[in-house]
This record gives structure tokens, sequence and C-alpha cells, in this order.
């Protein structure tokens, strides 16, 4: 992958490492595809693009998977193209695959309170209660919460400035309960911080020895949650995030500010959180019907 590329992807594009790390993984996959066939970067055309494809799809990847793929390294050579390293770009003609309907996993209220009833003995355990509190209440992506800064934060206002995909910043807010859970937190953390060599006077949420918490430590600590959970569902940390959308829709919020709130840059991609709310209302409709009930047998 040309240097260039990840310069740019950094300066213009202003990726977060993450989806950089993501892009650059995409694009090994494809190289070592191109070095088992003989082929060379430069003399692809959709037939060997299309194999390449294809061989995505019987080694098990799902088509979100493959769809990724294949907008990853269609940007890579739209970039080789615009700059002059190519003439064509070979993924041009190649076709993304039809993904089935996704519904995104998301908490019910009573759910959600077994997952704020955190006991806060201690100070770490605190900043636990705060992660679940603040994931939540603003609907945030891992990475974004991570990185939130505590000049970031009016406590006042309730407004808290996130930096989402491409280094877009928006506001997001936080609830009564959010807020003081946090105006606790911040007080116990200057305790806490005090005295240690490790410690980042700038971070939000910090890690035992002071530091930044990472993306993976947020994880890490929600997993262990979900692990002592009797929750059957598959949660993830991006599962507050369903839910937050999913509920304030279902209380009549408009999709369009949904959409600011998340960050998404299409509505497309909001909607998903509609059809969720479709979805709860045939249940209780199949549940509370008369006519809808299914009789023995049928």
């Amino acid at each position: 992958m040309h240097k260039q590329y990840v310069e740019y992807l950094k300066a213009v594009r202003k990726l977060s490492p993450h989806t950089i790390e993501s892009y650059t993984r995409d694009y090994r996959q494809f190289s070592g595809f191109l070095d088992a066939h003989g082929y060379k970067e430069d003399d692809l055309g959709v037939t060997e693009v299309r194999a390449f494809v294809s061989g995505l799809s019987k080694s098990g990847l799902s088509s979100k998977s493959i769809n990724r793929i294949i907008s990853s390294l269609r940007s890579y050579f739209r970039f080789k193209q615009r700059y002059g390293y190519a003439k064509v770009n070979p993924f041009t003609g190649v076709k993304c695959l039809r993904v089935d309907k996704w519904l995104p996993v998301f908490l019910f209220e009573e759910e959600v309170e077994k997952f704020l009833e955190i006991p806060t003995p201690d100070f770490i355990s605190l900043r636990d209660r705060l992660i679940f509190e603040f994931l939540y209440s603003t609907g945030c992506r891992v990475a974004e919460a991570v990185a939130i800064n505590l000049l970031d934060i009016n406590i006042k206002q309730r407004m808290v400035k996130v930096r989402g995909k491409g280094n877009k910043e928006r506001m997001v807010y936080i609830g009564a309960k959010a807020r003081q859970v946090l105006t606790e937190y911040l007080t116990r953390r200057r305790e806490y911080l005090r005295g240690r060599e490790a410690t980042d006077g700038t971070a939000l949420f910090v890690n035992k020895n002071g530091g930044r918490l990472t993306t993976r430590g947020l994880r890490y600590i929600v997993y262990k949650y979900v692990a002592k959970s009797s929750c059957a569902k598959k949660i993830s940390p991006h599962t507050f995030r369903h839910t937050f959308a999913t509920h304030i829709l279902n209380e009549g919020a408009d999709i369009r500010v949904v959409q600011e709130l998340l960050g998404h840059a299409n509505i497309s991609t909001t909607q998903v959180y509609t059809h969720v709310g479709v979805e709860k209302l045939k249940s209780i409709y199949r549940k509370s019907h008369p006519h809808a009930k299914m009789k023995e047998g049928d």
C-alpha cells in the first residue's frame, strides 16, 4: 500500500487509527491474493478482481464484511487513479453483494437499569458506572468516548463535545442521572489521580494507572460486566448506542435529530432504528390483540 495513501487517510480524510488499520488489513488480504496468483497490482482487470471477491465468498466471510473490503479497495484505487499512480480503477465495475436486512440488538429499559445498578464503593467502580451511564445517555461510539477531554464537558448545560468519524465535531447531551454520576466521578477523579505518575490531566476516562482509557480497555470493562449479567442477548459496547437510538425514536424523537446526535453522515444509516421500532410494535400487537394471538395447532 502506498505510504502516500496512508498519509492521505490521516491528513485529508482524517480517519481514526482504528479505521486506517482496517483499510490496511483489507489491503494485506488483497495483496496476498495477488502474490498467490502472480498478478501485478497495476495490470488488474475486472475479471481478476471478481475472482478475488469470489474467493472471499468461498472463505465464509459475510456479505457485509466483503462489501467493506470492496469499498476499502475501491477507495484505494480511486486514490491511485486521482493522483496518477494508476490509469484505471479495477473495482469500479464490481458491485457489492446483497446484504440481508439487519436489525441491531438493543436493550429494554429494565435491562439497561441492571447495568446501571453497579455498586460504587471505589473510584474504579464509579468509573465503570459512568461508562455505562455515558454510553446509554449520549449514544457515543467507544472511540469517541475515550477521546473526550475534561474541557469538552459543560456539566451545567449537560453538553459534551465529541469528535466522530473524519474528526467531525458534534454535541451530545447527558441526562440527569448521568450528570449526577459524572459530578461525583470528577470529584473523586482528582483525589484518585493525586500522586500517581501516569496521570492524564486531560482525559475524562482514565485507567487504573491514571492514563487515558483505551478503546480496548473500555470494551474489556463492558464485556466483564456482561459476563456477570444474566442477560441472554449478545451485548457489546455498541449495543448501548443502538439502545440510545431505539429508545429516543420510540419516544417520538425526529429521525433527523437522532441522525445528528449519532453523527451519521447518511440518514439511511439511522433509519435502521425505525425498523427496530416497527418490530417492537409488531411484537406488542401479536401479544396483545385478541385476533393476532395464535391458537394451539396453528
